[in-house]
This record gives structure tokens, C-alpha cells and sequence, in this order.
């Protein structure tokens, strides 16, 4: 029985990644796929060539982006989509949103930024419960002038699941900063802390009383 539970956990641990990570990707290439709706009905794949071509909304939606990157990029693109934010900006509620993500879209892809650039180590919930956690920013606000001390702030995502999670302002000096990737830390917190990053590295002396 031993040896019949090691085959299925071995097994599992072979299928397992790999049907999640074909749902994700077909998923993702599903939904790629809605944008061949922007294509008049005759000139879709699928009535020119008689049969559908899986992916090609993949490809589509690259070209789109890419086009559009184009525009934007030159001068008049940009005072097309400076224009088109004005148009927005007078919306309601559609105002609130478009600059919301926008802010977070710029702050995330920013070259120079330093969002979810580092894993931090935190004492959370509580003083001696220790919890992994990623800076999204060092910004001084009204929230930090008012504390009197450097601050950072911190998302502490849930496991296994780290989109939903808590938004703290951390004291600098309460922050560990760890060596691992943002790749590492989130292998981690999706593990449950089964995949340990750096674990064969000697271990920790211990303290001499």
C-alpha cells in the first residue's frame, strides 16, 4: 500500500500542474478568441477558410496591442489618447475607474517602479507570526507624514490564492527585505509553503542563550 500511495502522489504531482496549466491557457486563448467578434462576419477565419482556427484571436489581439502601442507612442497618438482621456475624465463614475487602473497599470509595468519588485518579510497578524509580503511602494502620502516615521507599503496576499489579500502600511525598520524573486515568493504562498525557495541552503545557527 506504501508503494501504491508514492505511485499516485508521484502521479498527481505530474497531472496536476500540468491540467491546471493547460485550463489557463486555454482559458486565456478563449477569450483571446472574443476578439474575432471585431472582424465584419466575411472576413473571419472561419468563413474564408470554411473551418475555425483556435489561437487566432491570440494572435489578433498581439497585432491590436501592438498597433496601438505604435500610435500611441508618436505624437499625434498621443495627443489622440491625451484627447480621449479628457473625454473620459468628464464621465462619471467611468472617470473614477479609467484612472484607477490606469494609475495601477503605469505603476506595475513602470520600468523604474517598485511595485511588487521586492518580497518583504512581515510580523503578521500578530508579533511573533511571521508572514511573506510584497512592497508596492514607498511613496510619501498624508498617511505617512502623519504616522512620523518611513512606512511602506506592503500587499499580503492569501494562500492559496494570492489575487485576494490585505493592503498594510509597514514601519520600515518592521520590514525584513528577503534575496527571493517575486517568482519565488509567490511559488511559495501558492504552496502553502510546501516549495521553499533557497531550502538548501545550510541552515540558520541557532542562537546561544
Amino acid at each position: 500500500m506504501g508503494t501504491l500511495k508514492k505511485y499516485l502522489i508521484a502521479g498527481v504531482l505530474v497531472w496536476l500542474p500540468l491540467g491546471v496549466t493547460v485550463l489557463v491557457v486555454k482559458l486565456f486563448v478563449d477569450l483571446m478568441d472574443w476578439t474575432l467578434l471585431l472582424i465584419p462576419l466575411q472576413y473571419r477565419p472561419e468563413t474564408l477558410l470554411g473551418f475555425s482556427v483556435p489561437g487566432f484571436g491570440v494572435i489578433l489581439s498581439i497585432i491590436i496591442i501592438l498597433f496601438t502601442g505604435m500610435i500611441a507612442a508618436n505624437l499625434l497618438g498621443g495627443k489622440l489618447v491625451a484627447l480621449w482621456e479628457l473625454i473620459l475624465s468628464r464621465i462619471p463614475l467611468v472617470r473614477s475607474v479609467y484612472a484607477a487602473v490606469k494609475q495601477l497599470t503605469e505603476t506595475l509595468f513602470s520600468s523604474s517602479g517598485q511595485s511588487f519588485r521586492k518580497v518583504l518579510m512581515i510580523e503578521y497578524p500578530r508579533k511573533g507570526a511571521w508572514t511573506l509580503a510584497f512592497q508596492t511602494g514607498t511613496e510619501i502620502g498624508e498617511a505617512q507624514r502623519k504616522t512620523g516615521e518611513e512606512v511602506v507599503n506592503v500587499y499580503v496576499p492569501t494562500t492559496p490564492n494570492p489575487t485576494s489579500g490585505f493592503f498594510l502600511m509597514i514601519p520600515k525598520k518592521d520590514v525584513i527585505e528577503l534575496d527571493m524573486s517575486v517568482d519565488e515568493g509567490l511559488k511559495m504562498i501558492i504552496s502553502m509553503g510546501v516549495v521553499v525557495p533557497g531550502s538548501e541552503s545550510a541552515p540558520v545557527e541557532e542562537k546561544k542563550a
